[in-house]
């Protein structure tokens, strides 16, 4: 009677456990983590510059097509017909209480005694005047009242004896505001931020490009050679173009 063979294994038939595995992918892991970290720090910068730069073009397209399309229009107005000027005039008559006012007067000043609140809500109500209030100059005599926008502005001269004013409004068209926008006059605190914001923006951009440049090793010369010639044709023109 011969002996019958063992029966195999289970364990050996099942190959390496799990246990025999784990260290082997930890390390994998490790190598894996390793690697990354080596990563050359150069290709980390031309990876946030290349973010920096595609993104932020995106968020400031709006902006800079906006400046540039205004910076030719306020270049040349005449070519966009921006020096068109409306004039609207009225006359009226406010109540004489509003302009001298000695009860509630604080001192013996002349803008003391003139009800400025009042004055220049009734000539916003009535008139639709708009703008921000520039101005309101008091005398002995009369009051004058100034209000700016961007291609607007209105003027009211105000008889403080009699109450009577006359307030001229003027008006010069769509690209004058757009000209006036570009410069940040008479615009207001809130378009004075958003022109700094499009600034900051502008200059990331410009500065995200240069930084690209100089990890494209096929353009990086020519593309700083063309930088450097824009950069002395600007000061050339500064210098002698302008008298």
């Amino acid at each position: 009677m011969s002996k019958s063979s063992p029966l195999p294994s289970n364990t050996a038939a099942s190959g390496p456990s799990d246990e025999d595995l784990e260290p082997d992918t930890a390390e994998r892991s490790d190598r894996g983590t390793r690697r990354r970290s080596r990563r050359p720090l150069g290709n980390r910068v031309a990876a946030v510059a290349r973010w920096l730069h595609i993104y932020l073009s995106m968020f400031g397209l709006a902006s800079v097509l906006f400046f540039s399309v205004t910076g030719l229009t306020l270049n040349h107005p005449d070519w966009f017909f921006a020096n068109v000027e409306h004039l609207d005039e009225a006359e009226g008559t406010l109540e004489r209480s509003w302009l001298n006012d000695l009860d509630s007067a604080t001192t013996d000043q002349a803008e003391d005694q003139v009800d400025q609140l009042r004055v220049v809500e009734y000539l916003r109500l009535e008139h639709d005047v708009k703008g921000a209030l520039t101005e309101f100059f008091v005398d002995e005599y009369e009051c004058f009242v100034t209000f700016k926008g961007p291609g607007y502005s209105a003027d009211a001269r105000i008889d403080r004896e009699t109450g009577e004013y006359f307030l001229t409004e003027s008006t010069l068209g769509l690209v004058a505001v757009l000209n006036d926008l570009h410069k940040g006059r008479d615009t207001g605190p809130v378009w004075s931020v958003a022109i700094d914001v499009s600034a900051v923006v502008l200059t990331v951009i410009s500065l995200s490009g240069l930084i690209l440049l100089f990890y494209l090793r096929l353009r990086r010369n020519p593309g700083l050679v063309v930088a450097v010639i824009g950069g002395v044709v600007i000061v050339a023109v500064v210098l002698l173009g302008i008298p």
